[in-house]
């Protein structure tokens, strides 16, 4: 039986394995989705934990509720080394294990990298997992629960997800709050519409929080942190430092006999097969994708999730004599939370709103994301009925 391994259970992984389910097959072949954690996790949804917006059910799914009649085999464990040749991946399960494979797809996501500054391992914290959102949370629980008047909070990038974040704490922290924003560049969210920018930025200004643009950290130490400025440096107490900036992949994956860009992305074929590899493909953080203008795509769940379809569709195809067809990328607009039932959407990059309604927007068109239509009818009807419960509790009270 033909054999399809699929390295990481993110947008670009999971939807694949379930597209592949899901194709004309005259026999099904054997999909098997390898990941470290149990969970999927939506990624857009995990700045609401930090609010208490959403819980972890609603926004991270087990695989084992989300493949279940999908004929999908998951297997939980840490991708140790793979080998083309032998067409073999190891994974450390209980015990070290070795499956094989006739087509694999590298969709593993990245890491943030901590070691670009000095102090930034030991001192800052990453916001990519559960595990992340779990570390942040416990300080500010530590910090809410202190005596001290300002909770100081300091956040390094001002892409999407610093500005998320901040919106967030300042949120959650209200007056008690000092955050500041960090960003090495003129303005925040480079790479977003300017439109979406001002909103943001008016956002950020409403709560209260200090953005230094054209500004580096350059040092973080147990309750300090180090900023250069055009034509100085300073040392500002800080009580929580998060850490936005970047992306790298594993020393496993950089030493694959591949090409690879700067940051360690694999470079792949307009197909999203890896060059030389006709029967591997890699997609979502980890593929050096570019667009037909030879623009490189961003690491996003949008990218991921357009890829899946065509990964599977190019898998099938190639075990059907079938031609395969190039990714073709269609960027359909953003969406950034920023803060309490506030966001700002940009609809093809063209048109924004903001506030409520932009809100609302994204959780419906997040919702139509969700992996599985059982999940999507679980958690709609949840939100529906969140009021009323809501309303009837308080009024037990």
């Amino acid at each position: 039986m033909t054999r399809i391994c699929i390295l990481g259970g993110g947008f670009g992984g999971l939807y694949t394995a379930l597209n592949l389910s899901r194709l004309p097959w005259a026999v099904m072949p054997e999909i098997i989705l390898i990941d470290k954690s149990d969970r999927f996790l939506f990624t857009p949804f995990l700045y609401e934990l930090i609010t208490g917006e959403m819980t972890e059910w609603e926004i991270a799914p087990t695989f084992d509720e989300l493949l279940v009649n999908t004929g999908i085999q998951f297997v939980q464990g840490l991708i140790t080394d793979i080998d083309f040749e032998a067409k073999q991946v190891e994974v450390n399960t209980r015990q070290r294990s070795s499956i094989g494979f006739d087509r694999l797809v590298m969709a593993i996501g990245g890491e943030t990298p901590m070691d670009l500054v000095d102090g930034a391992e030991e001192y800052a914290i990453p916001f990519r997992n559960l595990n992340d959102f779990h570390r942040l949370n416990s300080k500010l629980e530590l910090l809410e629960a202190s005596n001290r008047d300002k909770i100081r909070v300091c956040i390094a990038g001002g892409g999407s997800s610093g500005v998320e974040i901040a919106c967030k704490i300042a949120d959650r922290l209200q007056e008690r709050g000092r955050v500041r924003l960090v960003d090495r560049n003129a303005n925040i969210l480079a790479n977003s519409t300017a439109a979406n920018r001002t909103i943001a930025e008016r956002a950020l200004s409403q709560r209260g929080v200090w953005t230094d643009l054209n500004t580096k950290v350059t040092q973080l130490n147990d309750g300090a942190v180090t900023l250069e400025y055009a034509s100085y440096s300073d040392t500002l107490p800080v009580d929580l430092v998060l850490w936005t900036v970047g992306s790298s992949f594993s020393r496993m994956l950089k030493k694959l006999p591949v090409e690879h860009n700067q940051r360690g992305a694999i470079a792949t074929e307009s197909t999203l097969q890896v060059k030389g590899y006709p029967h591997v493909f890699a997609i979502g953080d980890l593929a050096n994708c570019v667009d037909a203008q030879g623009q490189t795509l961003p690491a996003t769940a949008q990218v991921a999730f357009q890829q899946s379809q065509y990964c599977a569709w190019n898998i099938w195809a190639s075990l059907n004599q079938e031609k395969l067809v190039p990714f073709n990328y269609i960027h359909l607009g953003e969406f950034i939370s920023l803060g309490i039932d506030g966001a700002t959407a940009s609809i093809f990059g063209k048109f924004s709103i903001d506030g409520l309604p932009a809100h609302l927007m994204r959780r419906v068109s997040y919702l139509l994301r969700m992996p599985t239509f059982q999940h999507q009818w679980k958690l709609g009807i949840h939100w529906l009925t969140k009021p009323l419960v809501e309303i009837l509790r308080k009024s037990s009270i």
